[in-house]
């Protein structure tokens, strides 16, 4: 079976390349994985045209998943129609960066980076609580990617892409503002967030134990990653030996970065709710992961405009 992906490097400019090679196909590497005959469908395609790279992608995984549907999601893996595009010179504003109804970003295999879930409190979205979809306390079907399946057949990752990091230092996509994504297995990179002590304040209530992500806080200094999960740092496969912006996914919260140091491209933006396809989708659409924010955590929602937040105090 052909399995194909894309494979976009980062230095002085952004380069786009393309690698295709044999795979036997072995369902057996997982108790509890397989390779799905749609597999064979992967398409990602790059090309540059005015200062952009431009991403068109079905968003089939080009590695082995999860079972779908499964009991936590009810959901089948169906081809798409993207079409993303990232600068090809992103620009560092200084200071997160939340826009609402957007993609964080798309990997390498053209599957989108989707931290955010579309679960609430009580299915009360208005009410800010917003389950985390990494917490462990709420079954929604993730697979050993981290990964599940919207209702329109969107397969989309939620965390670490494992099937996608083959050494430390991994690229594995871009984000929305054009900046590249890794994956480093070596610890070298750590989040700034950790649980806030205490009791929630209405919602729920109870004791803030990750369950939701306004349970979460940034804490300058805590690791060494900024409030988007990123660092200035010199980039893996470049020459220019000058460090460089770049965002690290990580396996403790936020996983998959929830803002930009840069501004993030239109394309990225989800369905609006009731309304149509973004720019990014020639059909379809799926949920955002938006919605009103209370409890000093991360919201979103669909459409809207960019929401800066003020650079924190180090």
């Amino acid at each position: 079976m052909l399995r194909s992906g894309v494979y976009l490097l980062f230095g002085l400019s952004l380069i786009a390349s393309a690698h295709a090679h044999e795979s036997n196909g072995d369902s057996s590497l997982h108790q509890h994985y397989h390779i799905p005959i749609a597999l064979e469908q992967t398409r990602v395609e790059v090309y540059e045209r005015d200062g952009y790279f431009h991403i068109d992608s079905n968003a089939i995984p080009d590695h082995a998943t999860g079972q779908f549907p499964n009991r936590g999601n009810p959901n089948s893996i169906q081809p798409q129609d993207f079409e993303f595009k990232v600068t090809t010179r992103p620009h560092y504003i200084g200071h997160p960066i939340e826009a609402p109804g957007m993609l964080f970003g798309v990997a390498v295999n053209g599957v989108p980076f989707e931290p955010g879930t579309g679960e609430f409190w009580q299915n009360d979205r208005s009410s800010g609580w917003r389950y985390e979809a990494l917490s462990g306390k709420l079954d929604l079907g993730l697979d050993n990617n981290n990964a599940h399946v919207q209702p329109d057949g969107t397969y989309h990752y939620h965390g670490i892409p494992w099937g996608l990091v083959d050494k430390d230092m991994s690229f594995v996509g871009y984000a929305a503002d054009g900046f590249p994504v890794f994956v480093s297995t070596s610890g070298r990179y750590s989040a700034s967030y950790r649980i806030k002590s205490g009791y929630r304040d209405g919602g729920p209530g109870g004791q803030y134990d990750g369950t939701f992500v306004a349970d979460y806080e940034f804490v300058p200094g805590l690791g060494n990653l900024d409030q988007c999960n990123g660092i200035f740092d010199i980039v893996p496969g470049s020459n220019s030996g000058q460090k460089e912006y770049f965002y690290v996914l990580t396996e403790t919260f936020p996983f998959i970065p929830r803002c930009h140091m840069g501004r993030p491209d239109d394309s990225f933006r989800k369905q609006m709710a009731g309304g149509g396809g973004p720019p990014g989708m020639r059909g379809g659409g799926g949920r955002g992961y938006g919605g009103p924010q209370q409890g000093g955590g991360y919201g979103g929602g669909y459409g809207g405009s960019y929401r800066e937040r003020p650079p924190p105090q180090y």
